[in-house]
């Protein structure tokens, strides 16, 4: 008998260990060819992550993972997209400070793991030129996935100063996603309230 994946997020491991599975891809398969940006507002333990996982294996072109399901005939398997994840479960974001530092070494990682060298050092230019480079390098668009992006908000609600500067910080790193519009494939942003409330 098949298992529930009960705290699973991870597509690649629902799928390669055999858990039971809902088949979302057709509904992804309508987001990824009829917009560029999304943002799905949902409480916590709703599916968000295990959502994002399965839109980052696909545009990476991880076709093993969707045998079976709708999506599999239908997607262009010979693209495969550069894709910056960002999880805010990961992130430290106690004062706007350790945030910046927590998104600076999370853009000089993935730039890492792509093999590209970056040049500047504000932390929004250097976002810039990170989805700027993984384009040209690429020669695909990028794909950038945002999960939680309200928690460092959320969770700073009790200290009116350090909520301001985090509000600040957020929203000059998200300013480049607006900004570098040419240079992305997809944005699919997740959170438990309304994005333009908090940004």
């Amino acid at each position: 008998m098949r298992m529930l994946p009960i705290g699973i997020q991870t597509f690649e491991d629902i799928r390669k260990e055999d858990y039971i599975y809902v088949d979302k891809t057709k509904e992804i398969n309508e987001m990824a060819k009829g917009g560029k940006f999304y943002f799905l507002s949902r409480p916590r333990r709703f599916g968000k992550s295990l959502l994002i996982s399965a839109i980052k294996d696909l545009f990476k072109g991880k076709k093993e993972l969707f045998d079976g399901l709708y999506i599999y005939d239908k997607w262009d398997w010979s693209k495969k997209y550069p894709v910056i994840h960002l999880d805010f479960a990961t992130i430290a974001y106690k004062t706007s400070e350790q945030l910046e530092s927590s998104l600076l070494d999370f853009v000089n990682s993935t730039a890492n793991k792509y093999g590209v060298e970056l040049s500047n050092n504000a932390l929004p230019s250097r976002f810039a030129e990170l989805i700027e480079k993984l384009n040209k390098k690429a020669g695909e668009r990028v794909v950038i996935l945002v999960d939680e992006y309200d928690k460092p908000l959320i969770d700073n609600l009790r200290d009116k100063e350090v909520y301001v500067q985090v509000k600040r910080a957020l929203h000059d790193f998200y300013q480049v996603i607006k900004a570098k519009d040419a240079h992305e494939k997809f944005v699919f942003m997740t959170g438990v309230s309304q994005f333009s409330r908090n940004i």
